[in-house]
């Protein structure tokens, strides 16, 4: 497919698909090189002027040039702004040296940001851009799988707190999401192991061909070629749809929370230092579908079948025993997703199908945890 770039008159082969929301819909573009084109792309959808780049220090030393120069070619004036790599620097701490790098560099409203890295990046320099002046444009080029399939897209932005994961933030989408596949030949392999919890997730909440497709595959470790190629574009399509349809969370949009809801509490009990975001989703995952069966949602051969992918990607299905139960029960009691002062939990019933049930027995809850490898008492 070809899309128009209005500045310069140049087809980009590329795949492209739209975010097609009522207010701001944006595109998701897919092209191998594209990396070196986003001047190009930007152009297309903000006026050149002034561009801060967000990035950490080992993703911009790899692609931090090539990007400058692309924007620097199309007449953009680009600044730089570095923080640290890793979740526990997802903080106010740190969105507040990107807001002084953005004063500094004198950001105005016709201004963008560009989100050069993972998730961690694209989260924090989303919530900077949506909090400076009262929101100017972001730009999202994922660097990681995980962050290509899903932290890119939909507009969630923000940074953590203490007590709770994505506590505080904004919902503020971008206004192009650029996807070059051939960044990923550097990514290591934990990382695209990471990202698969997240392509599974989209199989069991919306797609059933997804889900045959990844059963089919021998390994799922680290996917490329074609198969890369399809779980770009089916995962983004099924983020799109979702999101177009519920754009700020208010109903179906919480099926993308799938995994999430124990993966979050995993991650903030050990700190966001032993698991990887997707490998905490993972651990949601296997817990999520334990509670569906205890609930008599759906039979323990579409648990097991699910778990079976989980393992096939290089992904943990049980979790360290020194995790407390007690301690996961008590964070998720801050989760975002929280109602009423109950737990809202993403179970499945079929593949494909998914229900949001805030009645689930904590009994069964403590259970599951239990079974997945927790202690009941710290």
């Amino acid at each position: 497919m070809a899309w128009q770039n209005g500045a310069s008159n140049q087809n980009l082969a590329m795949t492209r698909i739209p975010v097609p929301l009522s207010q701001n819909p944006y595109d998701i573009c897919i092209e191998g090189g594209g990396l070196s084109q986003l001047g190009e792309y930007l152009a297309a959808v903000a006026k050149v002027g002034r561009v801060l780049v967000v990035s950490n220090p080992t993703i911009f030393k790899h692609y931090g040039m090539r990007v400058v120069t692309s924007l620097k070619s199309m007449g953009f004036e680009v600044a730089c702004c570095l923080v640290p790599a890793g979740e526990r620097y997802k903080t106010p701490r740190t969105v507040a040296k990107i807001h002084q790098a953005a004063l500094e560099n004198r950001l105005e409203r016709a201004s963008v940001i560009v989100a050069l890295g993972g998730g961690v990046v694209g989260d924090m320099a989303g919530f900077a851009a949506a909090t400076w002046l009262r929101g100017i444009k972001v730009v999202q080029v994922p660097t990681t799988l995980l962050a290509m399939v899903d932290a890119a897209i939909g507009g969630k932005t923000g940074v953590n707190h203490p007590q709770g994961k994505n506590l505080i933030g904004a919902f503020h989408q971008p206004s192009l999401v650029l996807i070059d596949p051939d960044i990923l030949a550097t990514l290591p392999i934990r990382e695209f192991r990471s990202a698969m919890a997240e392509v599974i997730k989209y199989a069991v909440i919306w797609d059933l061909d997804l889900f045959n497709q990844l059963e089919a595959e021998s390994t799922l470790a680290k996917p490329k070629g074609d198969l890369l190629q399809l779980l770009l574009e089916r995962s983004c399509l099924a983020k799109a749809a979702v999101v177009a349809a519920d754009e700020r969370e208010g109903g179906l949009r919480a099926i993308l929370n799938y995994g999430h809801t124990v993966g979050h509490a995993i991650e903030t009990a050990t700190h966001y230092r032993r698991y990887r975001h997707g490998e905490g989703v993972a651990l949601g995952i296997v817990a999520a579908g334990r509670i569906a069966v205890g609930l008599g949602l759906w039979p323990t051969e579409l648990a097991q079948r699910q778990e079976a992918l989980l393992k096939k990607a290089g992904l943990p299905i049980t979790w360290a025993n020194d995790i407390a139960t007690d301690q996961l029960i008590a964070l998720m009691g801050f989760d975002k997703k929280v109602e009423a002062g109950r737990v809202r939990f993403v179970l499945p019933e079929a593949i494909g199908k998914v229900r949001i049930s805030a009645d689930v027995p904590p009994a069964l809850v403590r259970q599951v945890l239990d079974q997945c490898g927790g202690r009941s008492k710290v």
